[in-house]
């Protein structure tokens, strides 16, 4: 047989990792209340711009708070973003996650790649989803078809988004593109630590309409607006619903897992700075760290952000994770193409 030198051998795994990489992004800060904490963000969803929203709050929690950040994409076989993909590489860095930040729609993973997320959600792990994630998976069969957004069967009734986030897909409210949402404190827990700091938030999706479980705290409901601009007047017929709550999941293991959702979340949505801290503020009450939420943390944007208007195809094609390694790259380059 022939002898194959152990540097050869080294040098192709240290290749093939750093190969492998390229197909997700790492942000990992210096020294904070998150140092030593590892949060996976599966950012695939068609139409809101998760590719956008994930890597930008993934950013601000790494470089200020300490963070380790692993942010998963849905790519297409030459691995670009291809938003909505089921190919998500990486799924396996669930396996070291103290917390999910998810950004979902309608997938279908393989079952090798379904495999960590069942098992992270069996040792009841924190978990954040936002919009879409409510209906994440669909036309999945198999030993995971119960996370299916219409699974009828009692045991997982209406699948991952009514058991887990606490509400499945229930249908827009008010017309998306021309109607924006306005976000209003439940005056009774204006106290809740979520919502330290928070105020005036306005986000350009449309509202959802939403009836989570009853072991939800509402935290916030939507007010649907007659137009796109914050400070509209209300549309007429459209009561509050519910729009960002918090609540615990029973996992396999019997711990209780915290959960934090919105039906909002677009990528233009975080650019309002109330809805932001909100969600940053859910992913620290989620990994139990509530007491080091301040009023005034800095969220500031780490680079240059540049959203996209959220539409069907609308992502930015031709791009690849390594586009936005590092802190000062823009997610994403304001001149990659959208059609």
């Amino acid at each position: 047989m022939k002898h194959i030198p152990v540097f050869a051998i080294l040098l192709t795994i240290v290749v093939q990792s750093a190969a492998q990489a390229k197909d997700w992004v790492v942000y990992e800060g210096d020294s904070g209340p998150g140092k030593g904490k590892h949060i996976v963000f599966i950012a695939s969803d068609h139409e809101y711009r998760g590719e956008e929203t994930c890597p930008a709050i993934a950013r601000i929690l790494a470089k200020r708070y300490g963070f380790k950040c692993t942010v998963l994409f849905g790519l297409d076989e030459k691995g670009f973003i291809k938003a909505g993909s089921s190919r998500i590489p990486g799924m396996e860095a669930l396996e070291s996650a103290d917390m999910m930040f998810l950004f979902m729609r309608f997938l279908n993973p393989a079952d090798e790649s379904m495999k960590y997320f069942d098992e992270y959600l069996q040792r009841g792990g924190p978990v954040l989803g936002l919009r879409t994630t409510t209906h994440a998976f669909n036309g999945i069969k198999g030993q995971y078809e119960k996370y299916h957004f219409r699974y009828d069967k009692e045991d997982y009734h209406m699948g991952f988004g009514r058991q887990v986030l606490g509400e499945t897909w229930a249908g827009h409210y008010g017309q998306n593109h021309k109607c924006s949402t306005r976000l209003d404190p439940i005056p009774e827990q204006t106290g809740h630590v979520v919502l330290s700091g928070v105020k005036d938030m306005h986000c350009k999706a449309g509202a959802y309409d939403a009836n989570p479980m009853p072991n939800s705290v509402i935290l916030a409901n939507n007010q649907v607006l007659q137009t796109m601009e914050q400070g509209s007047e209300p549309l007429a017929g459209k009561p509050p619903k519910p729009a960002v709550w918090v609540r615990t999941y029973k996992s396999a293991s019997g711990k209780e897992g915290r959960v934090f959702c919105s039906t909002q979340g677009a990528s233009e949505d975080i650019v309002n700075d109330g809805f932001r801290r909100c969600v940053i503020n859910g992913v620290f009450w989620c990994m139990g760290l509530e007491k080091e939420i301040k009023p005034d943390m800095d969220i500031a944007f780490v680079g240059p952000y540049n959203p996209v208007t959220f539409s069907f195809n609308g992502e930015r094609k031709g791009v690849k994770p390594a586009d936005i390694e590092g802190w000062d790259t823009p997610i994403w380059d304001k001149n990659a193409r959208t059609k």
